[in-house]
């Protein structure tokens, strides 16, 4: 008799009804077409599953960070438009070929050497160009663009699709940089009406812009964390709803009381100031679970809801495991319910808290999560 296989107890949620609603909502704000940014396992939502909805849901048009992710999304058949963002590595450009996917163009090398493999395979390539308008990472200045413009359009191998830029700080509605990069960028467009050639599809705005900044909207909308309802920044205020696709739970592995005076975890960071309840969650750094929520005897960090109510993560936090202090009268059943991130009772803990109390910000919260926690899908 084969005994069953039964998933370890910690777990993602992954709400696919929310990023319908998310998707919904941005779209009637924006009224332009929207391209769902799904890199990085989809914010750790997963790549596969949530490309699925959001193309059952009418996408029509995916943005990816690299070659091998959208590879996957063909591989499981996605066959929608997307983009690779990230900088291309000159090897690789005949497997986007290979797969139909939009290459983007950041200057006139690149641009050659999309050309050289697009002739070797006998088909042309879809690019997008990129400018720099303010980021410094990828892509022509934009007072420098002229050029690659003119010969990414009359290249015989490549079709031009796209035009683009990113704003670098957008998630602050009271930016100035952004009025820069867009003044920049319609600038560098308007080279595309001066030597008689066809307006390909503008887009800059990600989620700080779809938020803050309808100016930026222009033909085409990239947004990413937005989709999954997390806010990009503290300074973010979102014009519409938007609703959280992702919990974190767990569940009670252990349970005991610790005398005063003992401490938990690795460095004995954590002293028990008097008989207190303390329970083990088996979810760790190892899982992507920041080790910065852990508490010492000065600071507190991580929180979780058990039975509804908060209680304090104490000591370090391990690879696989971390201790939560209950309290000298709290209580918890071995299998009780842990949520990291959502809702339980009446309260509720944000991918955002998350963030704040690691020092860090909602992106990497999310992707951090990594393929060793099992995700299921409800909704949809």
């Amino acid at each position: 008799m084969t005994t069953p296989f039964i998933q370890r107890p910690t777990r993602i949620q992954v709400d696919l009804d929310a990023i319908s609603h998310n998707l919904r909502a941005i779209g009637d704000h924006v009224r332009v077409p929207v391209m769902p940014i799904v890199k990085a396992n989809a914010y750790g939502h997963g790549l596969v599953a949530v490309a699925r909805h959001l193309v059952a849901q009418g996408t029509g048009q995916l943005g990816v960070a690299f070659v091998e992710e959208g590879i996957a999304l063909r591989q499981a058949g996605i066959t929608v438009p997307i983009l690779v963002l990230g900088g291309i590595f000159g090897p690789q450009v005949a497997q986007f070929l290979e797969h139909d996917l939009e290459i983007t163009v950041s200057s006139l090398d690149k641009l050659r050497q999309v050309e050289a493999a697009a002739q070797a395979m006998n088909r042309k390539a879809v690019i997008h160009l990129k400018v720099d308008t303010g980021m410094e990472r990828i892509g022509v200045h934009s007072e420098s663009a002229a050029p690659l413009i003119e010969a990414a359009v009359a290249s015989r191998w490549c079709m031009v699709k796209g035009v683009y830029s990113h704003l670098a700080c957008s998630d602050d509605p009271r930016s100035a940089m952004t009025q820069l990069q867009l003044e920049r960028f319609l600038e560098t467009c308007a080279h595309f009406e001066r030597i008689g050639a066809p307006m390909p599809i503008r887009h800059l705005a990600n989620s700080g812009g779809v938020l803050h900044f309808p100016e930026t909207w222009l033909d085409m909308v990239r947004p990413g964390i937005i989709t999954y309802g997390v806010l990009p920044g503290d300074s973010a205020r979102p014009p519409f709803e938007l609703r959280p696709a992702l919990s974190l739970v767990s569940q009670v592995v252990y349970f005991k009381v610790v005398k005063a005076g003992r401490t938990v975890s690795y460095g004995a960071t954590w002293m028990a100031p008097h008989d207190t309840r303390i329970v083990t969650v088996p979810i760790g750094y190892g899982d992507g679970y920041s080790r910065a929520l852990s508490s010492s005897a000065s600071s507190s960090r991580g929180e979780v809801l058990i039975r509804g109510e908060r209680h304090p993560i104490v000591g370090r936090v391990c690879m696989d495991q971390f201790m939560v202090d209950l309290g000298p009268q709290g209580s918890a059943w071995n299998e009780d319910e842990v949520v990291l991130i959502g809702h339980q009772g009446g309260d509720a803990i944000a991918c955002e808290d998350v963030a704040r109390w690691a020092e860090t910000i909602p992106y990497e919260v999310l992707v951090g999560l990594n393929e060793r926690i099992p995700r299921e899908y409800r909704g949809g």
